[in-house]
C-alpha cells in the first residue's frame, strides 16, 4: 500500500500513468464504451465510476498546458451542445483537482472513437451514465 494515492488506482494503472510521456493520452471510459476493440491497452476498473477515476487520475497526472484541449469528451449524438450529467461532473472535478483547470472540449462520437484508438491506454470503468467518457492529455511536471 502507498499513502496519499487513491486505492482505485490499481498497480497496472499506476504503472501505465508513470510510463506515459508528455502528450500521451489516456481515456477514462464508461461501461458502454468499446474499450477492448479499439486497440490500446484496456485497464478494467469496473468497481469505479468515471468521475471517481478522473478525480484519482488528476491527483497524480498533470494535464498538458501547451494544447487548447487537454480534456476531451464525447458529444451527445444529435445534440452536440447538450452537456450530459457525467460531463458536467468532469468539468467540476477538473476545476477542483487539475493542475491546469480548463473546461472540457468535445468531439463528435466517431471522431472521439478515432482519437481514443490512438491513446496510450483506456481505463474502462463501471460508469453507467451515458457519455461518461473523457480523453486526457498528459502534461509535464516542473
Amino acid at each position: 500500500m502507498l499513502r496519499n494515492i487513491d486505492p482505485i488506482l490499481s498497480p497496472e494503472l499506476l504503472k501505465t500513468l508513470r510510463a506515459m510521456g508528455h502528450g500521451d493520452e489516456i481515456v477514462i471510459a464508461d461501461a458502454n464504451f468499446p474499450a477492448s476493440s479499439l486497440g490500446p491497452t484496456c485497464i478494467r476498473a469496473d468497481g469505479s465510476s468515471a468521475s471517481e477515476m478522473l478525480r484519482a487520475v488528476l491527483q497524480v497526472m498533470p494535464l498538458d498546458r501547451y494544447v487548447a484541449d487537454p480534456a476531451l469528451t464525447m458529444q451527445v449524438v444529435d445534440a452536440p451542445e447538450e452537456v450530459p450529467a457525467a460531463v458536467a461532473d468532469f468539468n467540476t472535478i477538473i476545476q477542483e483537482v487539475a493542475d491546469n483547470p480548463v473546461p472540457t472540449q468535445s468531439l463528435e462520437r466517431f471522431a472521439f472513437y478515432d482519437r481514443a484508438a490512438t491513446a496510450y491506454a483506456v481505463v474502462q470503468t463501471g460508469e453507467t451514465r451515458l457519455y461518461g467518457n473523457i480523453i486526457l492529455k498528459k502534461g509535464v511536471i516542473g
